[in-house]
């Protein structure tokens, strides 16, 4: 019998990459490879399969022996099921300023997830237990949201990455006060490539409570996981997964991706290249005069402040966004696939660019 015929074509250069976000990468040819594995026959709907067993015996060898994941379609819907599991609709979250959360989910947390997001300011990205407590207070007063979750950001917004100390302080300050933690690991593989760290080191072995688990930004087609780490602070997942129409009835698509990442060492080849290019861009932008990097880059972002007539032209040959455009900042995010040539050409057409 002969397969059937398709019209589908490619509409897309694949030769072309920009740095626009680690979203703009397609997926890891191992988790093509996996997700065709998967395919063929029937397997049991909404996560009673095969493959979404497998992954948490993976999970709990990545982040404890209590650990469960719940597989769901993207980071928001991660993000907003975690946080709606360890608050009460009188909860409120405790953040940083620039998180995920709070600037890029379109309200989703708070419209969705019913919660009050209570933001800080920072410097770096990064939470502290000084700058938790601008916000952890009012426990008893009826008129405020009452703090209940400190979530933060690992590698953060702006590139950042906590230490596990750091994260430890964070977890031991908000425990005291009564709060749980939530880590948005969205790009957790980052992080733990920058610190040559397995990734419990600084989530079950500090006390995180429950995280995100990201897999699109490295090298899955999508899909993400919230993965439970203290049983006992969260009630009913599967049911919030359902209500927040985070449910996969063919979970097991998403399953086997997380599974081909996280079973041997795909995340963290996938993170430590990414970085690695990112410090490449690095290297060769602070070489370019009047450009200035503005945070340490230690997972697999560039900030940078150029002018802002640079920055149009550039983005004529190479995608990437404004952060702050008013300042002149500029993001530029490197990905499994960015290539060292790819940054080559990046710095000298930026440095075209510059001289004109």
């Amino acid at each position: 019998m002969n397969p059937p015929k398709t019209d589908a074509r490619r509409h897309h250069d694949p030769e072309v990459r920009g740095f626009a976000s680690d979203n703009y990468a397609g997926a890891h040819p191992e988790v093509l490879a996996a997700l065709a594995l998967a395919n063929g026959g029937h397997q049991v709907a909404y996560g009673e399969d095969v493959y979404t067993e497998n992954l948490q015996r993976i999970v709990r060898s990545h982040f404890g022996a209590t650990a469960e994941a719940f597989p769901v379609f993207n980071g928001t819907g991660a993000n907003v099921v975690a946080l709606q599991a360890v608050t009460d609709r009188w909860g409120a979250v405790i953040c940083a300023e620039t998180a995920h959360i709070h600037a890029d989910e379109g309200g989703a947390p708070e419209r969705m997830g019913g919660l009050k997001l209570l933001t800080v300011p920072t410097p770096d990205g990064k939470l502290t237990p000084e700058l938790i407590d601008r916000q952890a207070h009012g426990w008893e007063d009826e008129h405020r949201a009452m703090p209940q979750v400190v979530s933060i950001t690992q590698a953060t917004e702006l590139g950042t990455v906590y230490t596990p100390d750091e994260i430890r302080a964070i977890c031991d300050h908000a425990h005291a006060r009564g709060m749980k933690v939530h880590l948005d690991g969205s790009r957790i593989a980052n992080a733990a490539a920058f610190l040559n760290v397995p990734m419990r080191t600084f989530t079950n072995a500090v006390g995180v409570d429950i995280l995100s688990l990201g897999g699109t930004k490295n090298g899955a087609l999508f899909g993400e996981a919230v993965v439970v780490i203290d049983q006992d602070a969260v009630s009913h997942m599967k049911h919030l997964r359902k209500l927040s129409m985070q449910l996969a009835s063919k979970m097991r698509f998403v399953s086997v991706q997380l599974e081909a990442l996280l079973a041997r060492d795909l995340w963290l080849r996938n993170a430590r290249h990414s970085n690695e290019m990112a410090q490449r861009l690095a290297e060769g932008v602070r070489a370019v005069h009047g450009v200035k990097i503005l945070y340490p880059v230690q997972a697999n972002a560039v900030f940078a402040r150029l002018p802002h007539d640079v920055s149009e032209r550039l983005q004529q040959r190479f995608r990437f966004y404004f952060w702050d455009e008013a300042a002149g900042d500029v993001r530029w995010m490197c990905a499994f696939d960015t290539t060292e040539e790819d940054v080559d050409m990046f710095v000298a057409a930026l440095k075209e660019e510059m001289a004109r």
